[in-house]
């Protein structure tokens, strides 16, 4: 299993320099095999291969000195991500979407440097942990959680954040298999996300959006002051920090509450089943799009589904259409708009949220894909949970999971 682990380093003033100097030889070069490639393309119409543009960086240090300055694997890592773009662009293409050709990157969009197989290892120097980078620096990180003792350290990328703080990512490779997902799960959920609330599941328990209010108005706040600035002056960079650090702040803390809330569900249950959602698509929408991005829904199944794997648990995504129209007691299909938020079938007189009755959907679904579940003439409302727990996010941020009890309260608010 690969993992990625990702730290923050501290450095000093010259290590920062350095970093910098680094990188700037890293995107001078990234720009240098884009123009070969392009040069090689018009003379023998066809696109060079990435072993012919490697072979050409022992000839460039002859005349370029400052590349023998970087690390040879650093070389070869900035001319695959290159081809990655290159693959990346023909997916696109692929699928029918118009694309352009790949552009030189500018100091601003080339913020990172990787590390592969060789050239790096953590070490312990005057009692604190140090990152040392070949041809760079001994950097002191950060090591907040600790890497496991069986896991082989396969590459580590150092990137600048715009907020000018610079972290490194370790791929991890480690050796054991994740365990077997239970072939008669025991314990299992149905998810529906949303906005207002936005997990709620057939456990009854509804989990409350993030609110984000204050961070965004802070937001708002820094960028009018930017607005302000003259552009390329101390003052317009030091706010344009502040600018990156709101963003930040905002990330993190909706990285944060994904990461809980999913940990949750995977180490809880035996089934997981969520809606295979179109988010790109809703997205586009004109409607409510600003919403849909902040909930980050295609981020937190991602999450789910790698952290069920983790844990041995099934991951299942159903197909969304009909969850909510359809009746979680007899099937039958009634339409409603989105501002009744209660379910109330005409067919056999079952009631129940409109979220509530889209998870038990869902599950059933969900259980379908694996071949297990209840019997078609066991009733609903014999499994359906009494009640319905509402917990704001704050409480999952604070204790890593929703199970913790409390009153009752209004969702809208949280």
């Amino acid at each position: 299993m690969y993992y990625a682990y990702k730290y923050r380093l501290e450095p000093s003033d010259a290590h920062r320099e350095e970093l910098d100097r680094h990188r700037d030889i890293c995107r001078q070069l990234y720009n240098h095999t884009l123009y070969r490639l392009n040069e090689y393309q018009d003379e023998h119409d066809e696109l060079p291969s990435m072993t012919t543009l490697r072979s050409e960086l022992p000839d460039l240090k002859q005349w370029w000195d400052s590349l023998s300055d970087v690390y040879s694997k650093v070389l070869q890592t900035v001319v695959e991500r290159l081809f990655d773009n290159l693959k990346g662009l023909s997916k696109l293409k692929d699928k029918g979407y118009g694309v352009g050709q790949l552009k030189w990157k500018p100091p601003r969009e080339f913020r990172s440097f990787t590390y592969s197989q060789s050239g790096f290892k953590l070490d312990k120097k005057g009692g604190q942990t140090v990152l040392s980078l070949s041809k760079l620096a001994d950097i002191p990180i950060r090591l907040h959680r600790a890497i496991p003792d069986d896991a082989k350290l396969k590459q580590v990328t150092v990137k600048k954040e715009p907020t000018g703080e610079w972290f490194a990512t370790f791929g991890v490779q480690m050796d054991r298999e994740p365990p077997e997902p239970p072939e008669n799960p025991k314990k299992c959920v149905g998810i529906d996300v949303g906005i207002l609330t936005y997990a709620h599941d057939t456990d009854g328990t509804a989990v409350g959006s993030l609110d984000l209010l204050d961070e965004r108005e802070r937001l708002k706040r820094e960028q009018r002051k930017l607005s302000r600035k003259q552009h390329g002056s101390n003052n317009y960079e030091k706010q344009r920090r502040q600018v990156a650090e709101c963003h930040a702040d905002l990330r993190r803390k909706r990285r944060d509450f994904l990461h809980k809330l999913s940990a949750y569900y995977a180490r809880e249950y035996d089934l997981v089943a969520v809606e295979d959602l179109n988010v790109k698509g809703m997205i586009e929408s004109p409607s409510n799009s600003r919403n849909t991005a902040s909930a980050a829904w295609r981020t937190f199944l991602s999450l789910l589904e790698y952290k069920c794997e983790r844990e041995g648990t099934h991951f299942v995504a159903v197909n969304p259409r009909g969850t909510t129209k359809e009746c979680a007691s007899c099937g039958v299909s009634t339409d409603k708009p989105l501002w009744v938020r209660e379910h109330s079938c005409p067919a056999c007189g079952f009631e129940a949220d409109r979220d509530a009755n889209a998870a038990w959907n869902i599950l059933s679904r969900g259980a379908k894909h694996i071949g297990v579940g209840r019997s078609e003439s066991t009733s609903v409302e014999t499994a359906f949970p009494t009640g319905t727990t509402t917990v704001p996010a704050k409480r999952v941020l604070e204790a890593g999971s929703p199970t913790l009890k409390e009153p009752t309260v209004s969702a809208v608010g949280e």
